[in-house]
């Protein structure tokens, strides 16, 4: 009798100083905070990413573009050059 005594008791005590249904919640509720603001996280990073991409897009674009003009404007001077030296004959 003595033993199931001491098994209670210390069973008492055992769930006496276990954490309390508001320590239960707030680690819940700090959980899905946490897991909240790892998202917003990866969303933000992903955003981030993609416009990091389209800006490279752009610039590449870009360059194209003045890449393609320097090249009409080099054979616009060829051909003006052209056209003064057959004239200078």
């Amino acid at each position: 009798m003595k033993k199931v005594l001491s098994f209670i008791a210390v069973a008492t005590l055992v769930v006496a100083c276990g954490p309390s249904k508001a320590e239960l919640e707030k680690k819940a509720k700090d959980a899905a905070d946490s897991a909240r603001a790892a998202f917003v996280a990866d969303s933000t990073m992903q955003a981030a990413k993609q416009d990091s991409i389209n800006n490279a897009a752009k610039a590449a674009e870009e360059a194209a573009a003045v890449r393609a003009k320097v090249v009409a404007d080099s054979l616009h001077q060829d051909s003006i050059t052209r056209k003064l030296i057959k004239v200078k004959k």
